[in-house]
């Protein structure tokens, strides 16, 4: 099956952009953001940041008028509130203006069983994929959105044991998301770190990679963020340091993580 991307934004033969909101990112996106439209992976070790970075990005877009969704698969909307309160992003005024949703999808994860409708029978795994297509897609179109993040996908895909099942699925939902015209992040985790490691099915579907690491040094643990792949885009490939500050996530474009 090939996966058919939806509808990319242009202006004449160039992209039209996306700020990412993050300080120091769009430096390593030729100075512009994410082309508009782009499905981009963010894949990260436990405790990199993802998910801030992730709703940071919603957040930068609600305060300009382009409207996010963000797909819950792990964690209870109350708790992401409280903890991107702690790093100084207030999601509370974004939600109550109808800026952006955050949307608790994780019950779809735990259908039991078959699903009956009429006379048929489908399988969990074929009715909880659909059931969380058309969850984004009603959401999205509701609220009108221009952003969309899915976190993490890794939670989603653990009940598809086979990895060409598990890379079929990712299709489907990246087909699904597609109909939207969305920026989208797909958050999932990073198997290994180390700078040899094998690469995941993942990097290979979407147009954008984005790695978040910690990396120990003899002075201790780094933060590094690497564009590692963005088609079309003249991106600077190297790791840069970043941190989590009271403002949110920073990136230092002009450091390199040696």
């Amino acid at each position: 099956m090939a996966f058919r991307y939806g509808k990319v934004a242009m202006s004449g033969s160039e992209f039209r952009f996306v700020k990412t909101g993050v300080p120091g990112l769009d430096e390593l996106l030729e100075g512009q953001g994410i082309p508009e439209g782009y499905h981009v992976f963010l894949l990260g070790s436990p405790g990199s940041g993802k998910t801030t970075l992730a709703l940071q990005f919603l957040h930068y877009g609600a305060s300009i008028g382009e409207n996010g969704i963000y797909i819950s698969l792990d964690e209870a909307p109350h708790i992401l509130i409280r903890n991107m309160r702690r790093v100084g992003i207030d999601l509370e005024s974004d939600i109550k203006s109808k800026r952006l949703a955050l949307i608790d999808a994780s019950p779809i994860r735990h259908i039991p069983g078959t699903v009956k409708i009429g006379a048929f029978a489908i399988g969990k795994r074929d009715f909880s994929l659909a059931s969380l297509i058309d969850a984004i897609q009603n959401h999205a179109r509701e609220l009108h959105a221009k952003r969309l993040v899915i976190d993490p996908i890794s939670s989603f895909l653990l009940q598809y044991p086979d990895e060409a099942e598990r890379r079929t699925a990712v299709m489907d939902l990246m087909e699904g998301v597609a109909t939207l015209g969305c920026t989208t992040l797909y958050l999932s985790e990073l198997v290994e770190t180390g700078t040899d490691r094998r690469y995941q099915f993942e990097e290979y579907l979407a147009q954008g990679v984005i790695i978040m690491r910690r990396v120990l040094k003899p002075t201790g643990i780094v933060n590094s963020i690497q564009v590692e792949k963005m088609r079309g885009v003249a991106h600077d490939v190297q790791p840069h340091p970043y941190r989590i500050t009271q403002n949110g996530i920073e990136v230092y474009p002009t450091e390199l993580v040696f």
